[in-house]
């Protein structure tokens, strides 16, 4: 095979569906080429050495020959499989949530190798962290820090006052909060909860080992997965299809805890 047609790249697996009888289609985000569509010939078959090697979530080193429509996974070896991923519903669906954000917010070619980094630091936090939603809600707030779309916390957007510990207000179209004299002008501007308020801004602004440690009530968590969310769907313009196998994950969970 001509070497001028490989290339080596690290990569974690985002997606993957069956494509033809053996063949695998992947979504592969990488730290310095962005996003790609890469097919794995015959990775579906027992005997395929690449089996095992390209599931979802897996942190892989793949060799690639460039194709003409598709680029073709040459070799594949697993750097980190994530297993306890693959293992709880729960897990499976909140790292089908953060390859879905990736995929929405970044394009191919679009390096960002802070991103990948904070990827690969998020689904190791997803096997083993006491608290799962505040690890999304950390990945939320510093990936859209990194793709651009951080969301002003500290200063009304609108007078770029410093905000008070009152009641502020939070307005995805102005990209970020409002004082309480122009949050209540605004009709659409919904007031935040002086929990959540706190929350937000302290996950914004320290590093991981930090915020691990917080303990956050349950209403203030679901408060805090309510804000971003508006956030983010006002950016993409659209719902992901994740976070409402997410929410209805949630309900089944609490229908059958007797809640």
């Amino acid at each position: 095979m001509d070497r001028e047609r490989l290339y080596r790249t690290d990569g974690l697996i985002l997606h993957r569906t069956d494509f033809g009888e053996a063949d695998s289609l992947l979504t592969v985000f990488t730290p310095h080429l962005g996003r790609l569509r890469m097919l794995a010939k015959g990775a579906r078959k027992p005997t395929s050495r690449k089996a095992g090697h390209v599931e979802p979530f897996t942190y892989v080193h793949l060799l690639v020959a460039r194709g003409r429509n598709l680029d073709i996974v040459s070799q594949a070896e697993a750097l980190e499989s994530f297993r306890p991923l693959r293992e709880s519903l729960e897990r499976a669906s909140q790292a089908y949530y953060l390859g879905e954000l990736i995929n929405s917010f970044i394009g191919e070619g679009d390096e960002n190798p802070l991103l990948f980094d904070l990827a690969l630091a998020t689904l190791a936090r997803l096997c083993e962290a006491r608290d799962r939603m505040l690890v999304l809600r950390f990945f939320e707030l510093h990936c859209l820090r990194l793709v651009g779309y951080q969301p002003q916390l500290h200063f009304c957007v609108e007078c770029q006052t410093q905000l008070d510990p009152v009641t502020n207000y939070f307005h995805p179209p102005s990209g970020g909060m409002l004082c309480p004299r122009h949050g209540e002008a605004i009709r659409a501007a919904e007031p935040l909860a002086m929990p959540t308020f706190k929350v937000l801004r302290y996950v914004q602004t320290h590093p991981w080992d930090q915020v691990a440690i917080l303990r956050v009530k349950p209403e203030t968590h679901l408060d805090l997965e309510a804000v971003l969310q508006r956030y983010i769907v006002y950016l993409l313009e659209r719902r992901l299809k994740s976070v409402e196998f997410i929410h209805r994950l949630r309900r089944e969970v609490q229908i059958s805890d007797g809640r």
